[in-house]
């Protein structure tokens, strides 16, 4: 059995206000594996920031922030294996497949999006929490922008955008349904894996407006991609457009999809066997 540590931001809430393993109270998919895991009896530790000492077999990095700051990472690799040791940096301008520039000849619809995961949401709860501790704020500067913004071209797009490095543009390129649009979505940790596609009736298609969903293979592409990014468990959000896949986003701290409760619930041994083949492996 190994003892895993789960390094988070000192700031962070991963296990929400009751701080006990098998309360069903955090907003993250990991919790969910670590249930599976600690009942199997492996024994599981919670970081929060980077003074304990690190005596675990296996550990897992799992800031809920876009780019990891260098003292955690420093960290982590005190640590025999660390999962998403190489997943510091999740920026969109890092992993997007669709980003596109000002002079592009793109002629399709474009997107404007936050550079940062979630719209750079966690970032500004981490700074609020470090203001009513009296620290300073662990990521200063980031601003909110909590939407995203469809234009017909990219002539439409504000020159000021493109001068933002906090946003990204990108192609709009969801694929079209004869009911919808679609959307496919890669959990995995280790070797193992669950790949969907999710069909919407609207064009920016989310978990909650799901009409049917189906089981999808994984192109080859993306898993060549996924190791450049260095990932071991996470959440890839892509597309197939014109027989090619394209990465729209990439998670390192997937979030449970409360709506989906049931269907998640499901595959979460599975993923948990993974997470066991990575400690067999450094074992």
């Amino acid at each position: 059995m190994a003892r895993i540590a789960v390094i988070t931001h000192e700031f962070d809430r991963f296990q929400g206000r009751r701080g006990l393993l098998l309360r069903r109270d955090s907003p993250y998919m990991l919790f969910d594996l670590l249930e599976v895991l600690n009942r199997r009896g492996h024994s599981v530790q919670i970081l929060k920031g980077t003074s304990a000492k690190p005596a675990a077999d296996i550990a897992v990095l799992h800031l809920d922030v876009t780019v990891t700051p260098p003292e955690y990472v420093d960290y982590a690799r005190r640590f025999p294996f660390c999962l998403n040791l190489g997943a510091a940096d999740i920026s969109k301008h890092r992993v997007s497949g669709a980003a596109i520039g000002r002079d592009d000849d793109w002629q399709g619809q474009v997107i404007v999006k936050s550079g940062l995961n979630h719209w750079g949401t966690p970032e500004q709860q981490l700074n609020r929490r470090a203001r009513r501790a009296g620290r300073p704020e662990p990521f200063p500067g980031v601003e909110p922008f909590e939407r995203y913004e469809i234009h017909t071209s990219l002539a439409d797009v504000p020159v000021e955008v493109f001068e933002r490095r906090d946003l990204i543009v990108e192609k709009f390129i969801p694929e079209p349904e004869p009911d919808g649009f679609g959307a496919r979505f890669w959990l995995f940790c280790g070797e193992r894996e669950r790949c969907t596609r999710h069909v919407s009736p609207q064009s920016l298609v989310k978990g909650d407006d799901t009409i049917r969903r189906e089981a999808v293979p994984v192109p080859d592409e993306l898993r060549a991609l996924r190791s450049k990014l260095g990932f071991d468990y996470g959440k890839f959000d892509f597309v197939m457009h014109e027989g090619r896949a394209v990465l729209l986003d990439a998670n390192k701290t997937p979030g449970r999809a409360r709506n989906l409760s049931s269907f998640i619930a499901a595959g979460n041994a599975n993923l948990a066997d993974g997470f066991e083949g990575l400690i067999r492996k450094v074992s």
